[in-house]
């Protein structure tokens, strides 16, 4: 299996986009400038339709090529990989977000990047439908100043914002406690609904992520099958 190949049925298998520039394009901007200040919605404000995983497909083996596992957990984040033929398996760094009942409302994943001017990570956020799209997604790591990031498109599953970050957000988050995520549901935009993702064994889940990656892409392809 290529190395495009392994990245797209990771991207696939976990409910990615397929790889592409992620928004370092379109700079992030001052929460406050696009986002009512965050508050924590009532109960009726959340978004009716959670963020929910994709079922692995019937027919295939638990631990077959495409099916997703957890190689590693550090602290908060979790080592998610996707198992393939040649056992050169991608791995991402994972996060599942909750609300304050324990539900399952959104996720974060994060990659290493390479061979970006400007990125030197990606991170690929998924919150539930009917978000209010036009309002973007503010992240907030501790008391520094909130960045809001469009959303790249919706699937079934939820609505999906890919984040570039630069070498000096990478290091906010290395040295943060923990990131206010906030977006605005379409049936209460005026009641934003913030969650929390813990950075706790973020730096040892980046540096392990890294190691992969850089594993994965210098490994030589498999012989062809005779």
């Amino acid at each position: 299996m290529t190395e495009l190949t392994k990245r797209l049925a990771i991207a696939l298998t976990l409910g990615l986009a397929a790889p592409a520039a992620f928004a370092q394009d379109t700079p992030a901007t001052d929460g406050a400038a696009t986002t009512p200040p965050a508050a924590e919605a009532p109960a009726a404000a959340a978004p009716a339709t959670p963020a929910q995983t994709p079922a692995p497909a019937a027919d295939k083996q638990p631990d077959g090529p495409g099916t997703t596992y957890i190689a590693k957990t550090f602290d908060d984040w979790a080592l998610q990989c996707v198992h393939t033929e040649d056992g050169n398996d991608p791995c991402q760094m994972y996060q599942l977000l909750k609300d304050e009942k324990g539900n399952n409302v959104a996720d974060i994943s994060m990659v290493a990047l390479t061979g970006s001017a400007k990125a030197v990570a990606g991170a690929t956020i998924m919150t539930p439908l009917e978000t209010l799209l036009t309002q973007g997604v503010t992240l907030k790591i501790d008391t520094n100043e909130a960045r809001s990031y469009p959303f790249t498109f919706c699937a079934p599953v939820g609505c999906f914002a890919r984040v570039g970050l630069t070498a000096e957000e990478l290091a906010a988050f290395k040295k943060g406690n923990k990131v206010s995520m906030t977006v605005v549901p379409v049936a209460a935009p005026d009641h934003p609904v913030t969650v929390a993702i813990s950075l706790k064994g973020f730096t040892a889940a980046y540096d392990a992520v890294t190691k992969v990656s850089a594993q994965t892409s210098t490994s030589p392809a498999p012989a062809p099958k005779q």
